[in-house]
C-alpha cells in the first residue's frame, strides 16, 4: 500500500476540470465570445425608488415600506416598514420592522400606496354597436 504513492486511478494523466470535453476550447468548435442577450424586469421598479410601496407575501403577509433598491430578481430593500398583522376577527394591528431586505421569490403583489394610474381596458371593442 506505500508503493502507491499519488495514484488515484483514472485513465492516463490528469485533465483537471470538471468534466466535458476539457481543454480550454470548451467543446467542439462553440463560439463562446457570442454574448447572451439580457433578460429586462417585466416590471420597472425604479419610478418607485424612495416612494412608499405595499408588498404581499406568499403566505398572507402584508408589508409597507419606502423602497430604496431592487435587482433583477425582483429582491427588494424597504425602509421604515411597517408589517400588518390580521389576527382570526379580522382586526389590523401594525409593528414597526425598520429596515427589511424581502426576497424576490416570495413576493405575490406590488403596489404603490398612493395608488396607479387608470389605464384603458385592453379588451373591450369601442367599435361595438
Amino acid at each position: 500500500m506505500a508503493d502507491r504513492g499519488a495514484y488515484r486511478g483514472g485513465r492516463g494523466q490528469h485533465r483537471g476540470g470538471r468534466g466535458g470535453r476539457g481543454g480550454a476550447a470548451g467543446g467542439a468548435g462553440g463560439d463562446q465570445t457570442k454574448e447572451k442577450p439580457k433578460k429586462e424586469n417585466i416590471l420597472d421598479l425604479n419610478k418607485y425608488m424612495d416612494k412608499r410601496i405595499t408588498v404581499k407575501f406568499n403566505g398572507g403577509r402584508e408589508a409597507t415600506g419606502c423602497l430604496k433598491g431592487y435587482d433583477a430578481l425582483m429582491n427588494l430593500v424597504l425602509d421604515d416598514v411597517k408589517e400588518v398583522v390580521r389576527d382570526e376577527e379580522g382586526n389590523e394591528t401594525t409593528r414597526s420592522l425598520g429596515l427589511v431586505v424581502a426576497r424576490g421569490t416570495l413576493l405575490v403583489l406590488i403596489c404603490p400606496e398612493d395608488g396607479s394610474e387608470v389605464i384603458a381596458n385592453p379588451f373591450v371593442n369601442e367599435d361595438s354597436d
